[in-house]
């Protein structure tokens, strides 16, 4: 398998997931109400700045007030720093399409959201990603302060040859599940593990796979696996780049994007029903990888631009378990 494929990179890229946007009935002042607009959502983009095309749409029927856009899905306030895409492969089990959202321009929940104040607010969360990053792929954060040419191809080479910035959503659903459809929505940002976390990899340790590149990420289910095939593990290259055990969520170098409330993993009750789980999905920018699959060509092509690997995890858990936090 290329190790760079332009047929994957079109795919993040130009990938786009087709949005029908309902306004909130609580901001509806007008009979009939309006209809919901179909828009086109770039998988590697923000969902406010898609406003500019929405907002026209609703405007003759807001109530009076001072606009702050938020959006949700079946009721779970959607956090606006994650790429449109990560927030589509993680509540929708199933893929719907188009997916339905929906939108408000008042009422801003900020006991659950960070407020955005627009473009700005997406830019600055960008450019803080991106060095969280550079941090965690250098050491330093010095070249994203002037971007060059020069600083761009830098900061690849850095990427090819090193660290790996990851971002893992973990969400349990039931082991029993034949139908992703049926899944319980998530209705609570409680319920899902996100934790940054670097791999290493070497680019000579071609065969490093996703499977191995997971047992880094969450190692306490690949636990009893790892003590038996302990040689196969080592030979396969892989390196954990920080501390394997469960406490606070981290960031690898004291850096911490200032949008993402991270979410913890709850200690050792996490650990235990970890133990007990087993993946039944991986889904990155929509695709469903499947285990086998090289890690570094899933880096090359996959990553969000702002470097960083986003991967949603889908955990089978029995019933009695999945009410562990």
């Amino acid at each position: 398998m290329e190790l760079c494929s332009e047929e994957a990179v079109k795919y993040v890229w130009e990938g786009a997931i087709p949005l029908q946007i309902h306004l909130h009935e609580s901001e509806v002042t007008t009979l009939p109400p309006p209809p919901p607009i179909l828009v086109l959502g770039s998988r590697i983009g923000y969902l406010p700045l898609l406003v500019p095309l929405i907002k026209p749409h609703f405007s003759s029927t807001l109530p009076p007030g001072t606009d702050s856009v938020w959006f949700d899905y079946k009721g779970l306030p959607l956090k606006w720093y994650i790429p449109i895409g990560v927030l589509f492969d993680l509540l929708c089990a199933e893929p719907e399409r188009p997916w339905n959202l929906t939108v408000h321009f008042r009422g801003h929940p900020g006991d659950v959201l960070t407020p955005c104040e627009g473009e700005d607010s997406v830019k600055w969360s960008y450019i803080n990603s991106l060095k969280e990053a550079a941090y965690i792929i250098n050491g330093n954060c010095k070249n994203i302060m002037n971007m060059s040419q020069a600083d761009q191809f830098e900061l690849w080479q850095s990427l090819v040859k090193g660290r790996i910035p990851v971002r893992l959503y973990v969400r349990n659903i039931s082991e029993d599940l034949d139908d992703l459809e049926d899944a319980v929505p998530i209705d609570c940002w409680d319920r899902i593990s996100y934790i940054n976390r670097p791999v290493e990899i070497h680019k000579e340790e071609g065969r490093l796979s996703l499977k191995c590149a997971m047992k880094t990420l969450l190692p306490e289910i690949f636990l009893e696996e790892s003590l038996v095939n302990n040689h196969e593990f080592s030979r396969e290259g892989e390196t954990v780049g920080a501390d394997s055990s469960y406490g606070d969520s981290e960031t690898i170098g004291g850096l911490r994007n200032a949008q993402a409330e991270e979410i913890p993993f709850p200690g050792q009750a996490h650990v235990q029903l970890l133990k007990k789980s087993k993946i039944k999905m991986i889904r990155i920018q929509g695709i469903e990888l499947d285990m086998d699959i090289p890690f570094f060509w899933v880096v090359n092509n996959l990553k969000n631009p702002e470097y960083f690997l986003h991967i949603c995890v889908f955990m089978g858990t029995s019933s009695d378990q999945s009410t562990i936090r």
